[in-house]
């Protein structure tokens, strides 16, 4: 199979009004079926608050050791899908993620960043609430690097793609023990910073959820007026997505299992973190939704091309309700959050300390994603931005960036070299 970006529909209104006609009369009494889905995450919400009421954690915690060393029992296994996000603890030791901090520091410093930035490239986020100055189009560093193709990463996305059921219907979908390098930017928010956070959302594909012919297959049981029977945790023909394609905005071209952060500066509850809704299965109810008579014909809940798919007090009130703040967190422990899961930043005045963070998500090896690979190999090479991201390239010359010579035998396998 040969992948390339989907053609976003001239008249998209027209298509989601003959898609919310053909799904209406597939799955019949729409209505019922919400309710029955809604009882059932409701239950999920009920629990996810009363363990917040008593003080219990509610984002699994998983020492990096027992991941190396083969201790993660099944339970916690089972708790880390029940919930659809973790937390590594001592995923990198500290003073390395605070040295990698400083280094990228001094990266920064010394190719004169601050007189070169434009602002921000893109329109991503479009009407989300968000404040983006502390977002750094920054890919290549030795830092950001160095902990892509670490020992460490490729432990920890080995446990985290093996949650996923990768073969099914006589195919495996994945390998779940190569992730491809994914490159992302970089957060440095200072302390003192005062700012809206981001909106609660999710990624990989907004109107393609509804639209596109790999996602009705991914949530065919969904679509056929049976709920109870998807599983967010199976594969199957999650990799033959694609996004579609909209003038300036980022998009993702892998499958990504988890997307995820490692931090490079402590963090502390109250400022700005990272929030999620902790119920994977939460995307069956966002997809039925705008099927319900309240919406009107044309539209999906705020849902926009090119844009994220937006979660809203005013669609989805009983999701917005079960979100969850990450715990305190040390400088190189990591975060991870299932691909659907749904995620927002809380807003922060004058905040505490730092909150700096290197995106590094779990995107293990298939034909998708080695396609992306091998540009982000070229990329590499050049110093320049990947192809998912805008073209600002500012790294072209820099010194001290990271390069082909400085891969080993991670990165080499991450970028479709030696496979």
């Amino acid at each position: 199979m040969t992948f390339t970006h989907e053609t976003l529909p001239t008249d998209h209104q027209a298509s989601i009004r003959q898609m919310k006609q053909e799904l209406r009369a597939q799955i019949g009494d729409v209505q019922a079926v919400f309710n029955q889905l809604s009882e059932r995450i409701a239950a999920r919400v009920a629990e996810i608050n009363d363990l917040k009421a008593q003080g219990d954690a509610v984002w699994p915690q998983i020492p990096f050791a027992d991941i190396a060393n083969g201790r993660v029992t099944e339970a916690q296994r089972a708790q880390i899908k029940q919930r659809g996000c973790a937390v590594i603890k001592g995923h990198f030791p500290r003073e390395q993620a605070l040295g990698w901090d400083r280094s990228m520091l001094d990266y920064l410093d010394q190719n004169h960043f601050d007189d070169l930035y434009k602002g921000p490239g893109d329109s991503f986020f479009g009407t989300l609430e968000a404040s983006r100055p502390e977002i750094y189009p920054i890919y290549w560093s030795q830092a950001q690097m160095q902990a892509r193709q670490s020992d460490e990463m490729a432990a920890v996305q080995s446990f985290l793609n093996r949650l996923w059921r990768f073969e099914s219907e006589g195919k495996q979908w994945f390998d779940p023990d190569v992730s491809v390098i994914y490159p992302d930017r970089i957060r440095r928010r200072p302390p003192g910073t005062t700012s809206k956070g981001l909106g609660a959302h999710t990624d990989s594909g907004a109107l393609e959820r509804w639209l596109l012919p790999a996602y009705q297959r991914v949530f065919a049981s969904v679509f056929s007026g049976k709920p109870e029977e998807y599983d967010p945790w199976n594969a199957a023909h999650r990799t033959e997505v694609e996004e579609y394609t909209v003038d300036n905005t980022t998009k993702c071209s892998v499958f990504r299992t988890f997307q995820g952060w490692t931090a490079l500066s402590d963090m502390i509850p109250g400022q700005g973190l990272l929030h999620v809704v902790p119920i994977p299965e939460a995307m069956a109810y966002i997809l039925l939704r705008p099927l319900l008579d309240d919406v009107p014909d044309e539209e999906l809940c705020g849902v926009a091309p090119g844009r994220v798919l937006p979660v809203s007090e005013k669609w989805h009130p009983l999701l917005i309700a079960a979100l969850t703040s990450i715990p305190a967190l040390e400088a190189g422990d990591s975060v991870w959050w299932h691909c659907d899961v749904i995620h927002a930043v809380a807003p922060v005045t004058n905040q505490q300390g730092w909150g700096n963070v290197m995106y590094i998500p779990a995107a293990p090896l298939c034909e998708k994603n080695l396609a992306y690979a091998r540009k982000v190999k070229v990329a590499l090479e050049q110093g320049a931005s990947p192809g998912d991201f805008p073209r600002e390239n500012y790294e072209s010359d820099w010194s001290g960036r990271f390069t082909l010579n400085d891969l080993n035998r991670h990165g080499k396998r991450a970028l479709g070299i030696d496979i």
